[in-house]
């Protein structure tokens, strides 16, 4: 990508996915690394990753602790952004989600609980009643494609 030329620089969406994908590195369980990062006005609110509660031990530290399938020592990225978002005092009503990955039924009804006004993710997570539900909330939610030239 050249610096001078304006036409190669990524969209908005592509730009703040690419930070998504940055944080998911911060990520302490070994299933899936997911980033989050919350934006209002094209200005960066919070970020998250998933990864044990503050001041609990990691499934890379102790291994993950399963539950149906799922492993329930972490905390979702999206959980994880909110969550920062509001110890610092940061509001994300109207803010727009970056994720790497589609939201869940659980962080789908906490997104919708605090006000997030659209999602972008890249990788798809299946849940049909968090799809429906975000639906239903109005919330508009938009999959760009990882290997697309996302430009505009």
């Amino acid at each position: 990508m050249s610096k001078t030329d304006p036409d190669d620089r990524p969209s908005w969406d592509e730009y703040f996915l690419r930070v998504a994908k940055v944080v998911s590195t911060r990520s302490t369980c070994p299933r899936r690394s997911v980033g989050a990062v919350l934006v209002r006005d094209r200005q960066i609110l919070s970020t998250g990753y998933n990864g044990a509660p503050r001041g609990l031990p990691h499934c890379s530290e102790e291994g993950c602790l399963m539950r149906d399938g799922h492993c329930v020592r972490a905390s979702h990225a999206e959980m994880n952004a909110i969550a920062q978002a509001a110890l610092h005092g940061v509001s994300v009503d109207s803010a727009t989600l970056y994720c790497t990955d589609r939201p869940c039924l659980i962080c789908s009804k906490l997104l919708i609980n605090a006000g997030i006004a659209k999602i972008v993710y890249w990788h798809e997570y299946p849940d049909e009643v968090g799809e429906k539900m975000l639906k239903q909330a109005s919330i508009p939610v938009v999959r760009l494609d990882p290997g697309e030239d996302c430009t505009g």
